[in-house]
């Protein structure tokens, strides 16, 4: 598994970027906020990866944080969801939009992504809105005290509150 790359950005595309690590370069596909994220041409870029194994393919996919990464995780965990379509919603929402997007079970939010439709929008809100409390918490380490205490308040409980609020609503209880 290839968990990040470090190197000399060489060139980008739409949907990709290459990464010269030394003396190799990984064609790695992105999102546009990605793309935009990793730099100038011939300066120094960090990905984090995700590496994608199929029948007749080994694909890396690169992110600018880990968040990103992990929400692409996610992302492709609900069915009908494959990479392109990830990237897709990676590209047109901030790892922070979409968890409030998730969290309030807003489908129109996710539905702005090219590819997505109401009838998948609807699945991405509703089979993720149990396990978004990891990645808030790590959207919120990432940022400033002031900030955090935002996205903390905007995402609702995290950590212990959060999986116990989790487990009650398993239980059947209501919010």
């Amino acid at each position: 598994m290839i968990a990040h790359l470090k190197g000399r950005l060489e060139s980008t595309g739409v949907d990709h970027a290459v990464i010269d690590v030394g003396g190799v370069g990984y064609l790695v596909g992105a999102s546009a906020r990605t793309l935009a994220a990793i730099g100038p041409v011939g300066e120094a870029a960090t990905l984090f990866t995700e590496m994608l194994v199929a029948e007749d393919a080994i694909r890396l996919v690169g992110f600018a944080g880990p968040v990103e990464r992990d929400w692409f995780r996610l992302l492709t965990g609900v069915q009908g969801v494959g990479a392109r379509v990830a990237l897709a919603i990676l590209s047109a929402l901030e790892p922070a939009e979409l968890s409030r997007a998730v969290m309030a079970q807003d489908k129109a939010t996710v539905a702005r992504a090219n590819g997505v439709g109401p009838k998948l929008a609807e699945r991405i809100v509703r089979e993720l809105k149990d396990r978004v409390g990891g990645i808030a918490l790590g959207l919120s380490a990432g940022l400033g005290a002031g900030a955090s205490a935002q996205v903390q308040s905007a995402l609702g409980p995290v950590g212990a509150a959060a999986d116990a609020a989790s487990a009650l609503l398993k239980l059947g209880f209501r919010p």
